[in-house]
């Protein structure tokens, strides 16, 4: 269920500007991860000034009465592993307190890339839970289904028609599928390609050209900024130091699943790739594995670096091997039976998606009403 988008580097806004926008678009021909949906909120709700009639001035803040807004997500395709948990999701843990925070299950990228039909909605689910049993907090984040905010599909098409293929074309990804054929309509977001089109779009179709069509004014979009935690995590293959842990990989020894069982867990680790190296190091180049390995012991013990180094540094692999396989089971083990526990309230789940597909769509159609008034569309 994992492929994530720009987890590592979520999209920050200042929610004082006119129009602040969390926003990551892939500009494809027709595929487009709009963030620019997500507008300025108020002091005590999730809604944006953008609420107003579009024809309206926005209502001066201060900068002491709104917080910044984040938006991330992953594919519900393949597994969530340990990579995408603690590389990403773990930190939205952290960012839902200090920020407001929309984390949503980029169902509609996942299609962009052959798929299951009758695995979709399963998988989006099993996204959501996992989300909820890591730790996400409903009362601080809203959690929901990106093809259930209909404005995703309607911005896609209104920016990727003011985006020009000479910018495509130099995207590395871009050429790549389109060389190999495969729908190439899809790429993973890139931020300055984000940055580029919002400014475009704003030179297009705001300031002054704006507002004689009655509109605001000034920007249309918030030209978003990257958010880069202290110290991120980058988990690397089970079977391969030097390649991230990734779902895309055609072996499940290479990742620890957030599901796995404490019998796959045990065996995964028993298999995975080590060295006859004497000693256990950190950061040793030439041992991409065992720096792996101590990474992995160290972030899921809740241990320092310089405690894991002095605690393993004369252990033997078989030594080793069965203490990081407890920490890892200790670990996942909550997150387990919290994710059985939502999986088993249908009801539960479904409110919680339809409250943040809610909340989500007052700020995105706002925001959706500006773009078409500013590109001069007749509004029914």
């Amino acid at each position: 269920m994992a492929r994530s988008l720009l987890s590592h580097f979520p999209i920050l806004s200042n929610s004082t500007s006119p129009l602040a926008s969390s926003l990551s678009c892939a500009i494809a021909p027709s595929k487009c991860f709009p963030r620019h949906l997500f507008g300025r909120p108020k002091a005590s709700s999730f809604q944006c000034l953008c609420t107003l009639s579009v024809s309206e001035p926005a209502v001066p803040e201060t900068s002491s009465s709104v917080r910044k807004r984040i938006v991330s997500g992953v594919q519900p395709t393949g597994s969530i592993h340990l990579g995408n948990y603690l590389g990403a999701i773990k930190n939205w843990i952290e960012l839902q307190n200090s920020y407001d925070t929309l984390f949503f299950i980029v169902d509609l990228h996942a299609i962009t890339l052959p798929y299951e039909t009758q695995q979709l909605a399963k998988s989006t689910r099993d996204t959501a839970a996992i989300y909820l049993a890591c730790g996400v907090d409903t009362s601080k984040a809203s959690v929901f289904v990106q093809s259930h905010v209909r404005a995703h599909v309607e911005l896609m098409w209104l920016l990727s028609s003011a985006t020009p293929i000479g910018w495509l074309n130099k995207m590395i990804q871009f050429k790549e599928k389109s060389r190999k054929a495969v729908r190439f309509n899809y790429q993973k977001q890139h931020l300055e390609l984000t940055r580029e089109l919002a400014e475009r779009v704003n030179y297009l179709y705001g300031g002054r050209k704006w507002k004689k069509l009655g509109g605001r004014g000034g920007a249309i979009f918030k030209v978003p900024e990257p958010l880069i935690p202290p110290a991120g995590a980058r988990v690397m293959s089970l079977t391969d130091g030097l390649s991230k842990m990734s779902k895309s990989s055609p072996s499940d020894q290479s990742r620890i699943n957030l599901l796995d069982s404490k019998d796959v867990i045990a065996n995964k680790i028993k298999r995975c790739k080590t060295d006859s190296s004497t000693g256990l190091e950190f950061d040793n180049p030439d041992r991409p594995e065992c720096n792996n390995l101590l990474s992995i012991y160290q972030l899921v013990s809740g241990k320092t670096k310089e405690e894991v180094a002095k605690e393993c540094q004369d252990m033997s692999w078989g030594s080793f091997k069965p203490l990081i396989t407890d920490a890892l089971i200790d670990h996942l083990h909550p997150i387990q039976v919290r994710y059985e526990e939502i999986m088993s309230d249908s009801a539960y789940l479904d409110g919680v998606l339809a409250e943040g597909a809610a909340r989500a769509t007052e700020i995105a159609d706002a925001t959706l009403n500006n773009v078409y008034q500013a590109m001069g569309f007749l509004r029914r």
